[in-house]
């Protein structure tokens, strides 16, 4: 044996390839590694050692000259706007942390790529790029040059999506479960008695046959197991797939020399039932996922509502029911929830949101504008081309995030549990077969296959993702949306809370509203309306719905400065609406409520002054919150609230007012030295503090705004909630627990039968799923239980 690679870990030979004092198998790997140093990289090996892949050949050619095509490149691009574009590609060779940390530092290695992220389940890495510093072609050839090829498949193109996974399998388990039945019925007469005095002619036949149907089960139908364990094996690492396949592979070599040497039909129906059966418990769990999947982005979506256009009125309309050639109305900082073309206003639309650019691109009428864009400036209005994707909208919810560490706790705990508890199963299952080797050899084919086949880490490895799936299933439906299931986690470790104070705790639909200064005319007053209209802040609102007249005139130049107020021109006449210092050039005057201060033409007219109505059972709220957290409230408002705040939050508490987004922000980051922080926003003028908290909230009222910035959403309805799904999360990690406890019993009952040989591994094969459908079980209706009681 040689040096192992220092790049991928294979055996170098006699002769290795030696750059910088360092083996290599073949000038491929050693190519990657210099690539990977020569752009400081070199912490791809520091994550998971020799986790490379073997390079056969770096030369491309003009394998990817076909993406120079503009055709095919339409097809197969998923943005393409202002100079950006974005695609998702499929590559099989993703299998580890180190994989993903490369993957989603490309644009070290180029600085034409703006961000990539990776679907490590999936296996897809979707990248956002600068069409005139890299082209497609450019970074499929950048992927092979470190040995991870894209596949991209005419289906892509086609954009279909066909499961041929799914098909795969089901194929697999058609050819274990037609062999199964066969080579069952071939065995028949060994499970009768007298079945032994069969004449030995007809034991061959039947041995025979069974050996013929089982090779396309073990060597086609059991395939994805060997490349598993194989694939660990040479990083180093034992996964669960390794004691299957040992299992499988000793049933066959015995059976394989009983049939052989005629001394009889060995083992070959216990053989093919297990991968019948473990086959049949891979596509359940696989279905479960799909399940999981499927309601995360269809059913328990977050509740983003869009203002419709009817006969030129105003409705507010669920997401769900948008529809091609609806028109829609987006003000500024919303949303655009679908590819739509623009028919009217001045549209700048910030692609942050779907390419992590935020310079905004220009669009004119009649012109394309893609779903994920926010608006920048005054309102547009669109027309729908293109029916809504919630789950595109979703995934790019999980892909807009700060946090790029993907260790939480308790799934590193799982995984390192699992690792360490394949290897003590092997150790174990060696050890029983040396037992009855010398005791009774008869049952140590049965000790030693039982063992490796009915004690599995599946069960433990699932317990906290589905019951996590299940908690965050039940939030939903409770009217709390969250962004992925690593928020429940993070909600139960937070420390402090932090409040916004309008549109968060306050109703902005309830306020009361009066006008004080010179009486506006008419005219005036839909001036106001109309520039307000284009707005959506919770204070714009309230004015806009408060002054009753419906025509409205069109607002040029409109400017929204956060915490500071909104400008626009009417027919050449400057009109600004805002704090006083932003109208009037003067300090802040104090006041019992919020002042919105307007100037029309150079000239001061007054302010509305809203008297703010706090949401329902808020006091209740803060008062259950005080016994666990430290409380805070930060608002962009001036101090005209604050006595009455002091009521809510009591004397001591800690109330910040006149605050800009910046300030917002880094009261966050400085309150985090005392451990994790939960702000609870509008997500307008609070995007930046709710980044830089752990877990950021906003809540959903009746004209729904949504932030990117959040990692949750509460219907305002459901807010009065907001501290029992926080004590919640204690339920789910109590859950978690005990269903760690039932796996592990599982497998001490399970070891405890099998190391006696009495077990046979067709049953041990249909009850290592049942351990994993019981963890699903216990999970799905603990947590439903605890819901229901709870009343959430």
């Amino acid at each position: 044996m040689g040096l192992p690679c220092i790049h991928c870990g294979e055996d170098c030979g006699k002769h290795p390839i030696i750059w910088d004092e360092q083996p290599f198998c073949c000038h491929g790997c050693k190519t990657v590694f210099q690539i990977l140093n020569e752009k400081k990289l070199d912490k791809y090996y520091k994550i998971q050692p020799m986790s490379g892949i073997r390079v056969d050949s770096s030369e491309t050619g003009t394998k990817y000259a076909y993406l120079d095509n503009e055709e095919i490149l339409e097809k197969l691009l998923d943005f393409s706007d202002g100079g950006i574009s974005k695609i998702e590609l499929f590559i099989p060779t993703i299998h580890c942390a180190s994989c993903i940390w490369l993957l989603e530092n490309l644009n070290s290695l180029h600085a034409g790529i703006v961000q990539s992220y990776v679907n490590f389940p999936k296996k897809k890495v979707s990248i956002t790029y600068k069409d005139e510093e890299i082209s497609l072609r450019q970074i499929a050839e950048l992927l092979s040059s470190i040995h991870y090829i894209p596949e991209i498949t005419l289906d892509q193109m086609d954009k279909k999506d066909e499961k041929y996974a799914d098909r795969d399998l089901l194929l697999k388990i058609g050819v274990a479960g037609f062999s199964f039945m066969n080579v069952m019925l071939y065995n028949f007469p060994e499970y009768l008695p007298g079945g032994d005095q069969l004449e030995a002619l007809f034991i061959g036949v039947f041995g025979w046959l069974s050996f013929g149907l089982a090779l396309p089960v073990v060597f086609y139908s059991a395939q994805d197991y060997y490349l598993s364990a194989i694939k660990g094996l040479r990083h180093k690492q034992v996964n669960i797939d390794l004691p299957i396949t040992l299992g499988i592979f000793t049933l066959f070599v015995q059976s394989s020399y009983d049939i052989i040497s005629g001394n009889g039909i060995g083992y070959m129906d216990s053989l093919v039932g297990l991968v019948f059966f473990l086959l049949i418990g891979k596509f359940y769990q696989g279905k479960t996922y799909q399940a999981l999947s499927f309601e995360r982005d269809y059913k328990s979506y977050f509740p983003v509502a869009v203002t419709q256009l009817i006969d030129g009125k105003e409705a507010s309309i669920p997401l769900s029911r948008l529809k091609e050639d609806d028109v829609i109305r987006i003000r500024n900082q919303e949303l655009i929830p679908a590819d739509a073309k623009l028919l009217s206003g001045s549209a700048n639309i910030d692609y942050s949101f779907v390419t992590g650019e935020s310079i905004p691109v220009a669009k004119n009428k009649g012109e394309l504008i893609f779903a994920g864009g926010r608006q920048i400036g005054s309102t547009i209005e669109c027309t729908v081309i293109k029916a809504v994707e919630q789950s595109y909208l979703t995934q790019l919810w999980n892909q807009d995030r700060t946090d790029k560490d993907l260790a939480y706790s308790l799934n590193n705990l799982m995984n390192k549990v699992s690792e360490y508890f394949t290897a003590i199963i092997i150790g174990i299952a060696l050890t029983s077969a040396i037992y009855w080797s010398f005791s009774d050899s008869s049952k140590a084919i049965y000790a030693f296959t039982s063992v490796l086949i009915i004690a599995c880490p599946c069960a433990l490895a699932l317990t906290v993702p589905f019951t996590f799936g299940a908690t965050m299933r039940m939030f939903g439906r409770a009217g709390f949306y969250i962004k992925n299931t690593s928020i429940i986690e993070k909600l139960h470790a937070i420390k402090s809370i932090v409040f916004d104070k309008t549109g968060t705790i306050t109703m902005t639909r309830e306020a009361k509203v009066s006008f004080h200064g010179q009486e506006l005319t008419t005219k005036e007053l839909i001036m106001v309306k109309s520039l307000v209209s284009h707005s959506s802040h919770p204070l714009s609102q309230i004015i806009k719905d408060y002054i009753s007249e419906e025509s409205v005139y069109e607002v040029e130049q409109f400017q929204e400065i956060a915490s500071m107020g909104i400008t626009g021109l009417i027919d050449g006449i400057k009109l600004m609406a805002g704090s006083q210092v932003f109208v009037s050039g003067k300090g802040n005057s104090e006041a019992k409520h919020a002042q919105v201060y307007v100037n029309i033409g150079g000239e001061l007219k007054g302010y509305f002054s809203i008297e703010n109505k706090y949401r329902e059972g808020l006091s209740g709220i803060i008062q259950k919150l005080q016994k666990r957290f430290k409380l805070f409230l930060i608002s962009g408002d001036n101090e005209s609230e604050r006595e009455n705040l002091k009521g809510l939050f009591g004397e001591n508490a800690q109330l910040l007012f006149n605050q800009s987004p910046t300030d917002k922000r880094d009261f966050i980051k400085n309150l985090k030295a005392d451990g994790q922080v939960l702000m609870i926003g509008d997500g307008l003028n609070d995007a930046g503090a709710l980044m830089e908290s752990d877990v950021g909230l906003t809540i959903a009222d009746d004209i729904y705004s949504f932030s990117p910035a959040c990692d949750g959403i509460i219907e305002s309805s459901k807010f009065n909630k907001l501290h029992g799904f926080i004590r919640f999360t204690e339920t789910a990690l109590k859950v978690v627990k005990f269903s760690f406890v039932i796996s592990f019993m599982y497998n001490v009952v399970g070891l405890y039968f099998a190391v006696q040989g009495t077990l046979s591994p067709l049953i041990a094969a249909i009850l290592m799923p049942i351990s994993s459908v019981s963890v699903v079980a216990i999970a799905t209706f603990s947590i439903s239980f605890f819901a229901r009681r709870k009343l959430l």
